[in-house]
């Protein structure tokens, strides 16, 4: 009987670490080459706008422009969680940290400045920034990415996000396919 025990709360240790290694991997892959090293990571951006906790807060608006069907000159801070999957409540992976402003006066547009720190798995303490125009009424769309630190240091690269969901009260899940190239240290 205290075989059978044992063997059970083995495999119950071994389930255990073969899920946390498969929750790792669903969301991020990295693929050593002789000078560089590939990175790709999904994840789901939430940018929380409303409800009691929001992360993301409209901190300067241009007065002149107030009628602005785009928002032109609003600016926004953000501290937005990245999540493995779309619900809210599945694992954070990092968190979104930065700001973005309205910058198309007759065409949504958001120009954004954003470093996405990683504190899960092996890209605990690493991020990369993000310095590009973000057409949010297109999907996908593509981004820039111009640097990073930890893992992805003097990363180059690009993001192509899809609007999950997007509620004007309470804000925007976006999926974001990362591709990272950074040197081999």
């Amino acid at each position: 009987m205290e075989t059978v025990i044992i063997v059970s709360i083995l495999i119950i240790l071994v389930s255990a670490i073969n899920a946390q290694s498969n929750e790792q991997n669903s969301w991020a892959k990295r693929v050593e080459r002789e000078h560089e090293v590939a990175t790709t990571l999904q994840f789901y951006f939430h940018d929380i706008s409303g409800g009691p906790n929001p992360t993301s807060v409209r901190i300067a608006q241009a007065t002149q422009t107030n009628n602005s069907s785009t928002f032109f000159g609003a600016l926004v801070m953000i501290d937005d969680p990245l999540t493995i999957g779309p619900d809210p409540l599945s694992k954070i992976v990092g968190r979104a940290r930065g700001l973005y402003g309205s910058s198309g006066l007759t065409v949504f547009s958001l120009i954004m400045a954003i470093s996405y720190v990683f504190t899960y798995g092996i890209y605990d303490g690493s991020s990369f920034s993000l310095l590009s125009i973000n057409q949010e009424t297109k999907s996908p769309r593509e981004m820039a990415i111009v640097g990073g630190t930890g893992l992805f240091r003097l990363a180059r690269g690009y993001v192509i996000a899809r609007t999950y969901s997007n509620n004007a009260t309470v804000g925007a899940i976006v999926g974001y396919n990362v591709s990272l190239l950074t040197n081999k240290v």
